[in-house]
């Protein structure tokens, strides 16, 4: 990726694997309103051109937080206008990174409370740190969850999980998490950031197109009855048939060797 950001690091890893890292360590990588903007603003691009990225990886710098929600000191004092308008704004950033058309993976290193537990939720799946801690927190602040959290965190951990962790705000440990589904793996500190850019690098071998097209169809197939859902399934698998990955794959497997995929 060419572009800066001024709150987020960009990392090539290899050729097809992106580290993005939440970077304001200073504030416990809380989401202010150009965090917000920037995320916006790199996950509608992926729709566009993904620059021929396979996977991308979001983290937070440092090993205390993830991201610890909402910025509240840029919060104190807004109006109410001000308030809807940055809050519209984080809205169109979790709907890009929901339909991040790339796999995209957590490493959850620290924190992750309000907003970025709702990132957490919003994520393909997510790793965890031992010492990682999530919480929605909203109601003890007078507003409720408002990126997707009681969506998507509902969808994850099942419904009455998710009334219980949202109504009561209380924060939960990273084998709860694991537990419940939010997370799918808890690591030590010192393990997390390379398990899951190992997993990355093992999605991103994979061909990018059967990729992209089986995560549609897990996530698109999940809002739709089972009878829509297969047949969606199956629009999904016929766009692959005339591809030359699915030819390369087959070539691959009867010449006993590794296939080389192209996206095409």
């Amino acid at each position: 990726m060419s572009k800066s950001y001024e709150t987020l690091a960009l990392e090539r890893i290899d050729d097809h694997v992106l580290l993005v890292r939440l970077n304001r360590p200073q504030a416990a990588n809380a989401m202010n309103t150009r965090m917000g903007e920037e995320l916006m603003d790199l996950f509608e691009g992926f729709q566009l051109d993904a620059g021929g990225l396979r996977a991308v990886v979001l983290t937070g710098a440092g090993e205390k937080a993830f991201c610890a929600g909402g910025d509240l000191k840029e919060r104190h004092g807004m109006t109410d206008g001000q308030w809807l308008r940055q809050h519209a704004m984080f809205e169109r950033m979790l709907r890009a990174i929901v339909a991040c058309p790339l796999p995209l993976l957590g490493a959850v290193n620290g924190a992750a409370y309000g907003g970025g537990c709702e990132v957490t939720a919003a994520l393909d799946f997510a790793y965890a740190a031992e010492n990682a801690r999530f919480a929605l927190t909203e109601v003890t602040l007078g507003i409720m969850p408002g990126a997707g959290g009681t969506q998507n965190l509902a969808r994850a951990v099942g419904e009455r999980r998710a009334k219980e962790i949202i109504l009561t705000g209380l924060p939960f440990s990273a084998q709860e998490a694991r537990d419940w589904g939010l997370v799918n793996r808890v690591l030590p500190q010192g393990e997390l950031l390379e398990a899951t850019l190992a997993t990355a690098r093992r999605i991103a071998a994979n061909a990018p197109i059967s990729v992209r097209q089986a995560k549609q169809s897990i996530h698109r197939g999940l809002q739709m009855s089972l009878a829509d859902g297969l047949a969606f399934e199956i629009e999904c698998y016929n766009r692959m048939v005339s591809t030359q990955d699915r030819h390369e794959g087959v070539r691959a497997f009867n010449e006993k060797r590794k296939p080389d995929f192209r996206g095409a």
